[in-house]
């Protein structure tokens, strides 16, 4: 889709179509083929508009990259799907709608998977971001089914840092309701109202997508892309992370919290969060949660929870690449306690089993990964696991960790893969 006029970004798109903007010597649009290309996804149409003639002289036909590219001519602005109405009957059954104006690299191959086997009607890529309160927010259940959608005009009070990518794979029934070739909005006037259907699903993921959408982005996106972290961050490659244990790390330890109100984020947790994610390692939260087997906190309540911290951590330009809860607790005779979690399980620190479903997740290089906690439970599941430990406080006499710092900032600061990418 690169028929719009990239108006955010001022003089830079005076000249030319956004997605033509030079990165590192290349167009958006050059950078977006390779990816596509290197996946065997060749048959490409672009839509054209403003300036359009710039796109289809300098691809053509596409054979000079390795693809076939085709043009669609927008002679009115048809928005966002206009033009899908118009090229139903050229997409075949599921195809990949595509920004023309972002940078991204990911396996888009898992993100197809997803879609087939859900028999989606449309799946959304979303990741979280630095600036979520700028951008539009996906709710979504434990079967990745979208349950609701808040634009970023709309006010949330506490959310998960998870926003529309601008990738979006959908099948051809879900133009079915559009027998004109007419104005609309892909989000509004197509996805959105196909939630109730339960047929709606996001694909969440880590990998590196941007949309450059104001000039200070775009220098963060020619920085990116110079040193290695765009391509870095495809599932494909072996990926490296921050495993973070919640309390006493990221926010004040106070005792079992049970509600979302009492998340105070630890001073500079947000800034370490944010070195974390400008440099090639995912920060992905580790968490033991006994308060779910106890009976003390539901896991709707948790779910607040852990929305109250990427609430926080986004006003300061922060996220958290995933979470992972261990809800179990052998010890019983707590009232109300849940006694199917009353068991020993392999999840709960200081077993490794979080760290090693995270890495088979993501596709972490454990070795190459840091286990970041405040106590002994901690350290010894990042050594079981095989990462490197590094022990926040010094509440543990016997402390086998490979490194002791006073926080979390103190730590990241330490490092120069971190620090050297700024703050």
């Amino acid at each position: 889709m690169a028929g719009g006029f990239g108006m955010r970004m001022g003089v830079l798109s005076e000249s030319m179509p956004k997605p033509m903007l030079p990165v590192c010597g290349k167009p958006v649009l050059q950078h977006q083929i390779e990816v596509l290309r290197s996946q065997r996804l060749c048959n490409i149409i672009i839509t054209i508009g403003y300036l359009g003639h710039v796109i289809k002289d300098y691809f053509n036909d596409g054979e000079k990259y390795g693809v076939s590219v085709k043009y669609f001519q927008e002679n009115i602005p048809l928005g966002t799907a206009g033009s899908l109405i118009a090229l139903k009957k050229d997409l075949g059954d599921d195809f990949l709608v595509i920004n023309g104006d972002i940078i991204y690299d990911m396996d888009l191959s898992r993100l197809i998977y997803l879609h087939k086997k859900k028999n989606a009607l449309a799946t959304l890529v979303s990741h979280p971001n630095g600036h979520p309160y700028d951008s539009s927010k996906i709710v979504t259940d434990e079967r990745d089914r979208v349950t609701q959608w808040y634009s970023k005009e709309e006010k949330v009070g506490i959310y998960k840092n998870s926003v529309n990518a601008g990738i979006h794979m959908l099948n051809s029934k879900a133009l079915d309701a559009f027998k004109e070739i007419i104005k609309i909005d892909l989000d509004r006037d197509v996805i959105k109202p196909l939630i109730g259907s339960m047929r709606v699903y996001a694909y969440n993921t880590p990998e590196y997508i941007s949309d450059m959408g104001t000039p200070a982005r775009y220098k963060e996106v020619e920085r990116d892309v110079k040193t290695g972290t765009v391509t870095s961050k495809n599932l494909i490659n072996k990926q490296r992370a921050v495993f973070l244990d919640r309390d006493g790390v990221i926010n004040v330890n106070k005792g079992f919290i049970n509600r979302f109100d009492q998340i105070e984020l630890l001073p500079g947790a947000a800034q370490a969060i944010r070195m974390i994610n400008k440099s090639d390692m995912l920060a992905i939260v580790i968490t033991n949660q006994p308060v779910i087997s106890r009976g003390e906190c539901t896991w709707n309540e948790l779910k607040q929870i852990h929305n109250a911290i990427e609430t926080q951590l986004g006003k300061e330009g922060a996220y958290i690449d995933d979470i992972f809860v261990c809800p179990h607790h052998p010890d019983k005779g707590f009232k109300g306690e849940h006694t199917k979690y009353k068991i020993v399980c392999e999840c709960r620190k200081p077993k490794p089993g979080l760290i090693i479903m995270a890495s088979e997740k993501y596709n972490i290089d454990i070795s190459r990964s840091y286990m970041v906690g405040d106590n002994s439970r901690d350290i010894e599941a990042g050594l079981s696991a095989g990462c490197k430990t590094v022990l926040i406080g010094k509440n543990n006499l016997n402390n086998r960790a490979d490194h002791t710092h006073s926080s979390l900032l103190d730590f990241v600061k330490s490092i120069p893969e971190f620090s050297k990418k700024g703050n």
